[in-house]
């Protein structure tokens, strides 16, 4: 399949009365919009082409689900009052749009040279990310929504799932909450995995539905962690980096792996 094919197949999976297509040609990107809201959500087709040949309509149905969703919770009117506990964190590319439309600027914290901290009002099958327009509405300051979803973010469940390669170990998170790579905000759940650590502690946030943390004790680590966090940033729905991280000193920093899986740092930021 083809990006031509792919564009015909989406919009008549996702054609309902009410929404309207657009695409833009230079990009390869097709933009599903809500007639109602006048808001919609913006897809690269390439990326989704790629997970076909991966996943064949497996990967089609998730995206129709991520933007069927995704639609219905901007047509939405959520009401925040009482719902403390359903603001939470999540993590989005450093590209991530800034805005949810001209001047309505999206409620968000730098994290990484890579990475941005958004906040998000939980509505069960999705969630509405938090723009200036929503705070104006229900009253409430940026300062409180941060420390309630920090708060949350702590209060999440943190499973892994542990394999070895050439001796280095690593532990998966992946829930499918749409909040695993926000756990990276947890610090108590980072300090407490370094305490298995053996030898350096790196991490990877492909996307938002799986955290990756490696306990590397060779240079073959650094290789398949970089494979590892390649290959799930480009079968993600919401990709975030496929750069991977270290953890030192409470603090991430993104690193490049280059010949001869040597990592190269790049600028840090302190963990918020």
């Amino acid at each position: 399949m083809d990006s031509r094919k792919m564009r015909k197949t989406l919009e008549e999976r996702l054609s309902k009365p009410g929404r309207t297509f657009s695409y833009d040609r230079d990009k390869d990107e097709l933009r599903v919009e809500s007639e109602e809201s006048g808001k919609g959500i913006t897809v690269s087709l390439p990326g989704i082409v790629a997970r076909w040949h991966q996943s064949k309509e497996k990967a089609i149905d998730e995206v129709v689900y991520y933007i069927d969703e995704g639609l219905e919770a901007m047509d939405s009117d959520p009401q925040m009052s009482g719902g403390e506990k359903k603001v939470l964190p999540v993590i989005r590319s450093a590209s991530f749009p800034e805005e949810a439309e001209e001047g309505n600027p999206f409620l968000y914290d730098e994290h990484t040279a890579e990475t941005r901290i958004y906040y998000a009002y939980d509505m069960g099958k999705s969630y509405r990310l938090i723009d200036s327009k929503l705070l104006q509405k229900e009253g409430w300051e940026p300062r409180r929504i941060r420390e309630m979803a920090m708060f949350n973010v702590r209060s999440l469940p943190v499973p892994v799932k542990e394999d070895t390669v050439a001796g280095n170990t690593f532990y998966f998170l992946n829930t499918n909450d749409g909040y695993d790579a926000s756990r990276v905000l947890n610090k108590g759940f980072l300090v407490e995995m370094q305490t298995r650590m053996s030898g350096t502690m790196a991490l990877a946030i492909p996307h938002q539905d799986v955290l990756i943390i490696a306990d590397i004790v060779n240079d073959t680590g650094y290789d398949v962690l970089a494979q590892m966090a390649m290959s799930f940033f480009a079968d993600g729905k919401v990709p975030v980096t496929a750069l991977s991280f270290l953890f030192e000193n409470g603090e991430l920093e993104p690193i490049f792996i280059l010949g001869k899986n040597r990592p190269v740092k790049r600028p840090r930021r302190p963990l918020k």
